[in-house]
């Protein structure tokens, strides 16, 4: 497995097998393409595709429809997450099949914790 934490400086210095205790706060938000939504990869995996990030959602903020090739994971911390099927808000969790497809939005703004066998696919 080739997992790390992108962009995190002490990774080099670390053995194969060490454990990663990773301050966020020296990992930066990177912009996606869609507006008012950012993320920090806390574990990423190219070649399987495993990946841990938390996404900050700006009020109002929008991801389009996709679909989630592997199982996905999503912890709410602050806020609440909204599509057609329902909500997620503070301290709550949800999890969707692979193959499930949503529009997302975060009315007053969000911060979560997802964890994807695979990167979503934006249609």
């Amino acid at each position: 497995m080739a997992a790390q934490t992108p962009e995190w400086k002490k990774e080099s210095e670390l053995g194969p097998k060490s454990s990663r205790y990773v301050k966020l706060d020296e990992l930066a938000w990177r912009k996606t393409a869609f507006p008012g939504v950012e993320i920090k990869l806390l574990l990423e995996d190219k070649e399987t595709g495993l990946m841990t990030s938390l996404t900050r959602m700006a009020p109002g903020a929008t991801l389009p429809l996709h679909e989630h090739v592997g199982v996905e994971q999503t912890f709410v911390i602050e806020g609440r997450l909204v599509d057609a099927e329902g909500e997620v808000r503070k301290g709550e969790y949800v999890w969707r099949p692979a193959g499930s497809r949503h529009v997302a939005t975060a009315p007053e703004g969000a911060l979560l914790l997802g964890m994807f066998l695979q990167p979503n696919r934006f249609l």
